[in-house]
């Protein structure tokens, strides 16, 4: 179960309504569709695996596998306006010669043809390889791995960490050495597409004439980024774990109130969410628990990896109040990030772990960040700093949870930082760790003089800070028992296709000693 509160009712009713298009391949068909059958459908348009494959939530007996049919992906997909059966294999070799289960998959024209496969009855913790097959069109193989078994204790973790991909201001290439550190699974916590207009100027110019609102140009921005060939490959190489956070809609929404409420009337904000939302699910390797019902999605959930680590993602988007605009009103108990029924979700899944780690996935910032030199405070409001009641009432459960550890993304920037029981008293308690890690492309290259300029200033005032830098990459973590190794995995460039890795800096958390430390 990736929730272990299971869905509720009208959660549980629209899981069992998608199953039929998503997991009854995995409980019926096991063999290849008959040659007989295959010759019955009209041949498809050739490349309608143009957005490649994924594999994503692992369980361990089971993982998601997703492919989207798209044979003209920039224009709408270019498929029919008919149902395909899609056959899927998964084994446990690559060259398929160890076939553990086949099926056959509905790729319906009202998901945008994608699919979704929830493959049940594997073995815990290991590779597996998979593919897809439609008129006579056989996808790429890609790898995944099933998570270790429920009450496995021992063993390592390996986690990456991403978020943030402009595609106008640089290529993915972090991915491309996020690959070959070989992750166990990838975290993606936010800023999957940008939802900005054209630009004349930038690296690579975004598809459309102006910012998607409809249905067909989210899924044409979800295309074109999906047409990066580093992040084609690291789906195809590892499974991830997903959420989004603004970007995926419009810049600082919150709830159903957009960034411009002056410029976009509630019921248009609606049809935007509705449209992005089911963009969103079609595009992302998750289960039927995250099939859309209107402007509203389930992505809030919990993964877990033995008792070696449990994983909390969360929803810091679709629940939260306004954001404040006053300091004030950042201390207005009233105000919530996570809604009434995330807040509990999460306050129990952290109360009752079996884990030894306690991961939070959280979109946006969760430590404080003082941006104002010397007295006073000045925060931003969009994060953690806005909802202030509610991150102390985090604060107080994390002093009785067991090693928490929070992982962000956002920034565009590497903060990582001890989490305090109270910003208000540097003398506080440290209570956990937090690492914001930097993005994937946006920002571009980033003036590394000037950023220190502006930021170094400022570290007195935040004296939890650990470490901040301003380089593109990935975070990458190997868990274990006795603590978490991090590193910083920075690129030298993202204005050309091909970039230059290296480790920035290695961090360290240690089991039962709440912060974090450089090494």
């Amino acid at each position: 179960m990736t929730d272990a509160t299971g869905p509720t009712a009208p959660d549980r009713r629209r899981f069992l309504t998608a199953s039929a298009a998503v997991m009854g391949a995995a409980a019926s068909a096991q063999l290849w569709l008959p040659s007989a059958a295959r010759a019955a459908e009209t041949p498809l348009p050739a490349g309608v695996f143009s957005l490649g494959i994924a594999s994503g939530d692992p369980l361990p007996d089971g993982v998601v596998l997703w492919t989207r049919l798209a044979p003209d992906p920039l224009n709408g997909g270019g498929m029919p306006d008919r149902t395909v059966a899609v056959e899927w294999e998964i084994a446990e070799d690559e060259r398929f010669g160890k076939g553990v289960r086949r099926g056959v998959a509905q790729a319906r024209p009202e998901y945008g043809h994608s699919v979704h496969v929830d493959v049940r009855g594997l073995r815990a913790g290991r590779a597996y390889w998979y593919r897809f097959r439609v008129s006579g069109q056989l996808s790429p193989t890609g790898r995944t791995r099933t998570a270790p078994a429920r009450t496995s204790s021992g063993g390592s973790l390996r986690v990456a960490l991403a978020s943030c991909q402009n595609w106008q201001h640089g290529y993915f290439t972090p991915y491309a050495d996020m690959l070959d550190q070989d992750p166990d699974v990838v975290l993606f916590v936010g800023d999957y597409i940008y939802e900005s207009t054209p630009s004349a100027t930038a690296v690579r110019r975004h598809e459309g004439t102006g910012e998607p609102y409809s249905l067909v140009q989210y899924r044409n921005r979800y295309a074109q980024y999906r047409s990066d060939p580093d992040l084609a490959a690291m789906h195809a190489g590892a499974p991830f774990v997903v959420t989004f956070d603004d970007h995926e809609v419009d810049n600082d929404f919150a709830g159903e109130i957009p960034q411009d409420p002056d410029k976009q009337a509630p019921d248009a904000f609606v049809s935007r969410l509705t449209a992005a939302y089911q963009a969103y699910y079609e595009h992302m390797p998750v289960r039927a628990t995250a099939v859309p019902n209107g402007p509203h999605i389930r992505m809030y959930r919990r993964l877990e990896f033995g008792r070696l680590a449990r994983l909390n993602v969360l929803d810091t988007r679709q629940y939260r109040s306004d954001q404040a605009t006053t300091q004030d009103g950042a201390k207005n108990p009233a105000l919530t990030m996570l809604g009434a029924a995330q807040k509990e979700w999460l306050l129990s899944g952290l109360r009752d772990s079996p884990a030894r780690w306690n991961l939070v996935a959280s979109q946006i910032m969760m430590a404080e960040t003082d941006l104002l030199i010397g007295e006073g405070k000045q925060w931003f409001y969009d994060a953690w700093d806005g909802y202030q009641a509610e991150r102390d009432l985090f604060m107080r459960e994390f002093q009785r949870t067991g090693n928490p550890v929070v992982l962000t993304g956002d920034r565009h920037l590497t903060m990582v930082s001890d989490l305090k029981e109270d910003y208000a008293r540097p003398d506080s308690a440290v209570v956990g760790a937090e690492f914001v890690g930097t993005s994937i492309s946006a920002n571009g290259d980033q003036d590394q003089a000037a950023f220190r300029k502006e930021w170094d200033p400022r570290t007195p005032d935040n004296p939890h800070w650990k470490l901040l830098d301003a380089h593109r990459g990935y975070h990458l973590f190997d868990i274990r028992r006795d603590g978490i190794d991090a590193q910083v995995r920075v690129v030298d460039t993202v204005l050309r296709p091909t970039a230059a890795p290296s480790t920035l800096a290695r961090l360290r958390v240690d089991a039962g000693r709440p912060g974090v430390r450089v090494v």
